[in-house]
């Protein structure tokens, strides 16, 4: 009774407005940082937001000043350096419906990321339910199936006239392009485009005709048999209204 009262105390959510530096590697190329604060922890996660897109299955580096009883590793350290898996996202929406910053749920899972993070740092990741006595979520690669756009989405051979937009490791728009889709559905699309922009970098697309803009992530590039080369990408914040264009 005791040992169960402790554990479920050691899992409520503690308000703790730490600082905490968040290291994103979006590809293999391409990584950003940027700092927040905490809204609540626990020994096995927190909460935080961010003004950057990430999904859910994604790997984040955090650092952070947290309390000694708190932590799994590190008790001497001054910092606490931690791999979250990012659980939940929640958009926190402006003016005009544009994301203005995400809420984070991650769970903490290790000092050190798994090799598949390393070689790939796109792959998208699962958790294994805590069983008693772990400190830690463990780690197993999401199905591939799951990662993907489905199939099962009404996909309409269809031209939607989109802008792309790709952002720095500033968080600054570095290069964009007026384009067609080849497909869409509510939540993914296939566009036709000149930019190279590698797999699991996260994009900005909009409506040239009503301004609609949303995050999408990149999950993979092919040129069609006509030579163009086509960007597969699935919305993040939102799905595409296929009302009144279906």
């Amino acid at each position: 009774m005791d040992s169960e009262g402790k554990t479920k105390r050691l899992r409520e959510r503690i308000k703790l407005a730490l600082p905490v530096r968040v290291l994103c590697r979006e590809s293999v190329d391409c990584e950003w940082v940027e700092m927040s604060r905490l809204v609540d922890v626990t020994p096995f996660g927190a909460r935080f937001a961010l003004k950057r897109p990430t999904e859910r299955g994604r790997l984040l580096h955090l650092t952070l000043p947290m309390p000694r009883q708190l932590r799994c590793f590190d008790h001497v350290e001054d910092q606490y350096r931690v791999w979250a898996l990012v659980r939940h996202v929640r958009v926190q929406a402006g003016a005009g419906g544009l994301p203005t910053s995400y809420e984070i749920g991650a769970a903490f899972t290790s000092k050190h990321p798994p090799a598949s993070y390393i070689h790939e740092p796109s792959t998208l990741y699962d958790v294994d339910p805590l069983s008693r006595g772990s400190d830690l979520w463990q780690l197993r690669e999401a199905e591939k199936a799951k990662s993907m756009p489905r199939s099962t989405e009404t996909r309409l051979q269809m031209a939607v006239n989109f802008r792309i937009e790709v952002f720095d490791a500033e968080g600054r728009v570095v290069a964009s392009e007026e384009t067609v889709t080849e497909n869409i559905s509510r939540r993914g699309a296939a566009v036709w485009t000149t930019l190279k922009v590698a797999r699991g970098r996260f994009v900005r697309v909009s409506s040239v005709e009503t301004g609609m803009s949303l995050m999408a992530v990149v999950r993979g590039s092919r040129a069609g048999p006509d030579g163009i080369p086509r960007l597969h990408m699935e919305f993040v914040d939102k799905q595409w209204p296929l009302e009144g264009i279906e």
